[in-house]
């Protein structure tokens, strides 16, 4: 069995439905589709979520009401026999129903959870009657019998495997099963989501949890590639990589995919494949445990990053100096990209500022604090990189002219990390792929 997750795009108009239901009955595999809300769709369900912690009731009817309108029209142009038209319509009247209804009681957080589910709800619910008009034989699979977190907000694969086994078993008439990404149920029981990584997390999760054959995350980009297509004219898809590879790039700005998303598949050695649903015959990326070949793979990019800099006599030969920075960190659970140290100062990067103030405070209890914004890790991944003949030579003589304040190298064999001004960055991803790919 293997899994097969749909991105947004992928489901966003009906002719895309169409393609998706094309895809999943080319071959006689059994598998679980994993699919997203509608594009657009989880955007607009925030702005009423916030227009209604605004108490700006009137808005948030008005965008219901545009957002409905879009829903009547997908689903007259999706399902054109009158009976399965008659339920597509009746089953996102309930949707929006319920929306119309949270607008006049009090916001919650729970309360704004429920309201993001309903576009994976809406979305799996019109592509199952999709099927059912085309005699497709399947099982619409509710994400929220199966998938789960603890109380720390973290999914458990053993747990979603013991849920999920049974209500496979109990429906084995078919070998198509639809159901949500990204929603799940909370330890109290609630309507919650996954957070990170959404809807590619619950394909992994899921995968993981069946001991899938591949795991096939299918978006609007064909694979993984070499270089930002958006700022960089030439880049080629990578074919391969390993799931270290792959995590690096997916931590270091690779937008295709979300750090976390693929450690489930990891864990039980499950393929993860990244393919293109509008070029489908295209190889994309296939991220597996072994690496195809030594050095470099790509170039990715990470915004929005924060340098701090702590300097402190007594830092020389304190031993506990390091711990008490790291343990602030900790305590206000703000995770570090970069670090750099000398004897009397340590220099570090995070891209979560929301506690950076009470951060910065603790800090200077230990000594004194500069903070740098508006910084940009630029990272060249590959496998055993840091290895590679050459390879140093090549990346500091590509950006000799860059003004680059860190350098991260040799914590992993797999990557090279630069810390550069943001408005450096397009030049050093030009600069890169001209010397390490000969790519203009």
């Amino acid at each position: 069995m293997k899994v097969m997750k749909f991105g947004g795009t992928s489901v966003g108009k009906p002719e895309r439905m169409r393609d998706v239901a094309r895809l999943i009955t080319a071959d006689n595999e059994s598998k679980i589709v994993v699919l997203s809300a509608l594009s657009g769709t989880t955007n607009t369900l925030v702005t009423i979520g916030r227009c209604i912690a605004d108490r700006k009731k009137d808005d948030a009817l008005q965008v219901i009401d545009t957002l409905k309108k879009h829903y009547d029209s997908f689903v007259d142009d999706l399902l054109k026999k009158p009976d399965t038209n008659q339920e597509g319509h009746k089953a996102i009247e309930d949707h929006f129903d319920f929306l119309n209804t949270v607008t006049k009681i009090s916001y919650s957080e729970p309360l704004g959870k429920d309201i993001l589910a309903q576009g994976e709800l809406m979305s799996t619910k019109l592509f199952s009657l999709y099927l059912k008009e085309n005699n497709i034989s399947h099982h619409l699979l509710p994400a929220l019998d199966f998938m789960s977190i603890d109380t720390n907000d973290e999914p458990q694969i053993a747990s979603i495997r013991e849920k999920l086994h049974p209500i496979l078993a109990a429906h084995s008439d078919t070998n198509i099963y639809v159901t949500q990404g990204y929603i799940c149920l909370n330890a109290k029981g609630e309507v919650d989501n996954l957070k990170r990584g959404g809807s590619d997390y619950s394909a992994s999760l899921i995968a993981a949890a069946i001991q899938a054959s591949v795991c096939e995350i299918w978006t609007d980009i064909d694979g993984m590639h070499n270089n930002d297509p958006r700022i960089v004219k030439t880049t080629k898809p990578i074919e391969h990589l390993s799931f270290d590879e792959a995590a690096e790039l997916a931590y270091f700005g690779a937008k295709i995919l979300h750090p976390a998303s693929i450690w489930p598949a990891q864990m039980e050695h499950v393929p993860v494949k990244l393919l293109n649903t509008m070029e489908p015959t295209a190889r994309g990326t296939t991220i597996a445990k072994n690496a195809a070949a030594q050095g470099l793979k790509a170039v990715a990019a990470k915004d929005g990053i924060y340098a701090i800099n702590i300097k402190s006599s007594r830092m020389l030969l304190a031993y506990g100096f390091l711990r008490s920075v790291f343990s602030i960190f900790e305590k206000y659970k703000t995770p570090i990209d970069m670090v750099t140290t000398s004897e009397v100062a340590v220099s570090m990067t995070i891209d979560q500022v929301s506690s950076i103030n009470e951060i910065i405070a603790e800090l200077e209890k230990l000594g004194t604090v500069s903070v740098t914004p508006n910084q940009t890790i630029v990272s060249i991944v590959g496998h055993n990189l840091a290895s590679t003949p050459g390879m140093l030579e090549n990346i500091f003589g590509a950006i000799s002219h860059i003004p680059v304040s860190m350098v991260s190298y040799g914590g992993s064999p797999h990557n090279v990390s630069l810390l550069v001004p943001a408005d450096h960055k397009n030049e050093t991803l030009q600069a890169l792929n001209i010397e390490l790919f000969g790519l203009e």
